[in-house]
This record gives C-alpha cells, sequence and structure tokens, in this order.
C-alpha cells in the first residue's frame, strides 16, 4: 500500500513552527506569576512559622525558673544542627496551640495552671473520675490521666475530656505511669502535683481550700485525712483530726503497732 507523504507546504510550515521561540516565550511568561507567587507563599510560611517558634522560645524563657542556656548535660554534637528551641532543659504538660502564643499566658501574664491532677483511670470509675476532675479544673489544675484499661475512646463524651491529657498503656500500674511521664523536668513547672487515685470520693473536698493550708502549712508532701467513718482508713494517722487543722503524727497504744512520741516513719508520722 502507498502511504501518503506530506506535502512540501506541510513540511514548510512544521520546520517554522519549530524555529519559531515565540509560543515557548509566551509559556514561560505565563508561568512566571505562577511561581513568584508561591515563592511568596513559601516565604510567608517560613515568617510566621519562624516568629511562632521565637516566641514560644521566648516565652518558655521567661515563664521557667531557669537559664535554658545552662544544660546539665553537654548536647550531643549529633543533635547540634537542629532548629533553636527543639532541644530544652525543662518542658510542661501543658496543651499549646499551633499557630499562636497569646492563649499560652493568662492575663496576668504567667502561665494559667500552676497544679497538675495525675490519675490512673478506668472505664469502670468513669462517673467518679467525672465529679473528681469537675472539682480540681475550676480551681485552675492541668489533668492528665493514665488509661490502664485500654479503652480512651469511652471518654471522649464528657465534656472536659478534650482539656484533659490521655495516656493509654494496658495493664500498667500507677507507678509506671508516673516514673516515665511525671519526670521532675516536666513537673517541675507545677507548684503541686496530686498523683490521686480514682476511687477517691471529693463530696465534700474542696481543692482551693486544701491549697491554702498546705501552702499555709509549708507542706511538701501531704494528703487530705479521710472522715473517722471512712471505710477506707488503713492508719489512724490518714483520718482526719476532730481538733486540728493538719496532723503529722498520731499517738495509739492500741494493738501491735505503738505509736508514741518516740516514734519515727509511718504509720505513726507522716
Amino acid at each position: 500500500m502507498e502511504r501518503d507523504l506530506p506535502s512540501v507546504k506541510s513540511w514548510k510550515s512544521l520546520v517554522k513552527r519549530r524555529n519559531n521561540p515565540q509560543d515557548g516565550g509566551k509559556s514561560s511568561w505565563k508561568m512566571k506569576p505562577v511561581m513568584a507567587l508561591m515563592c511568596t507563599v513559601l516565604l510567608i510560611f517560613w515568617y510566621k512559622t519562624t516568629n511562632i517558634q521565637y516566641e514560644q522560645t521566648e516565652f518558655e524563657e521567661t515563664d521557667y525558673p531557669f537559664e535554658m542556656a545552662k544544660e546539665s548535660e553537654p548536647v550531643s554534637e549529633k543533635l547540634k544542627g537542629l532548629p533553636f528551641g527543639i532541644i530544652q532543659p525543662r518542658s510542661d504538660l501543658e496543651l499549646k496551640p499551633l499557630w499562636s502564643s497569646s492563649t499560652l499566658r493568662s492575663k496576668g501574664g504567667e502561665l494559667m495552671n500552676r497544679n497538675l491532677l495525675a490519675m490512673p483511670v478506668g472505664l469502670k470509675q468513669k462517673d467518679n473520675v467525672d465529679s473528681l476532675v469537675q472539682k480540681f479544673l475550676p480551681a485552675n489544675f492541668t489533668v492528665i490521666l493514665f488509661h490502664y484499661d485500654g479503652n480512651m475512646d469511652q471518654w471522649w463524651d464528657l465534656e472536659w475530656s478534650s482539656k484533659a491529657i490521655h495516656i493509654v498503656a494496658h495493664n500498667q500500674t500507677k507507678w509506671w505511669f508516673a516514673k516515665r511521664f511525671l519526670h521532675p523536668d516536666i513537673v517541675s513547672i507545677y507548684d503541686y502535683v496530686f498523683l490521686w487515685d480514682e476511687d477517691l470520693g471529693v463530696e465534700n473536698f474542696n481543692p482551693q481550700k486544701y491549697l491554702r493550708i498546705v501552702k499555709a502549712a509549708g507542706l511538701e508532701i501531704s494528703q487530705p485525712a479521710l472522715h473517722p467513718n471512712s471505710t477506707e482508713v488503713h492508719h489512724r494517722i490518714t483520718v482526719r483530726s476532730r481538733t486540728k487543722v493538719f496532723h503529722r503524727r498520731v499517738y495509739d497504744s492500741r494493738g501491735n503497732m505503738k505509736c508514741s512520741i518516740a516514734s519515727e516513719g509511718p504509720p505513726c508520722t507522716g
């Protein structure tokens, strides 16, 4: 079969189009505004990110009672290339917005939550935990919950759940969580840390009043006293005194455990 060959006119037209650079020039000129716009957006994004990072670092430098430049251990040579502000000797458990630092401070310019409530929780005690957390949140407490039963999704229906920090580790104890997530470098920013059990009753407990007593007495380690009729009393030192606001020791001559003025340490003194 014979093929139709292009005419001489067609060949001339093809060569002319290839030799004419105007079409490609027009296309490249059309792309330049787009590229300029993309570069502008990237520059704005880079500037905003750097500015926010700088503000965040400034906030933490002024808020923490230490100099960030003085670290206890030298920074590894492999980590020195990371951007400034990533490696820090201290941190906290405060939830921070991604793009703004305006909500990190209260009207007075200080960290809003200076106390921490930490609890291991399971779904069976959900109602009691709900009552307990609602006592502490109005007192400006940060709340961290350790879900030892692996069930976290069923807590999202509580109004305050999104304000708390949730950590899940199946079948772990309170002290397992505490040793890993309540490190001194993390909790040193807080004035007081409450490490409580999930089944404590708080019907008659006022966190703010309790903190006033603790501060006035200069107590560094303490626990709320139990009602004398409570079924959870295991040691008399944990029972509320009828005559004192707080007590550090108990006297008891009954039973095998004798608590006298010479007694030192639990369960006679604390």
